[in-house]
């Protein structure tokens, strides 16, 4: 879809084309929204104490828990902020540029 906007110096208000329409509560899940990331996160299994600090801070519910530990992340959804990296207090979580191989664990 594509609009005219060859006279937009003067439109009004109601003129504009409505964006970022949520048509109904709870669909988020059918949404991809991770395409802009730059960076993802990464987590070493051996620093991991299973805090579950980044599960509680994610903005965007995108880390995956299965029983009470945290497995993998929704890259899906994840939008690459960092806020898990910046409230894992072992420092287990890594933001790596989003195309690079990743880090070698030892």
């Amino acid at each position: 879809m594509s609009w005219d906007i060859s006279g937009m110096a003067g439109w009004k208000a109601d003129d504009f084309p409505l964006g970022a329409v949520i048509p109904d509560s709870g669909n988020s899940r059918d949404y991809v929204t991770g395409g802009w990331r730059s960076q993802r996160p990464v987590r070493d299994e051996a620093k991991c104490t299973q805090c579950l600090f980044c599960w509680i801070y994610c903005p965007d519910t995108a880390v995956y828990v299965v029983d009470e530990k945290v497995t993998d992340f929704n890259l899906d959804h994840c939008k690459g902020c960092g806020v898990c990296a910046k409230a894992c207090p072992s420092d287990a979580i890594t933001m790596v540029p989003e195309g690079c191989e990743l880090p070698e664990v030892q």
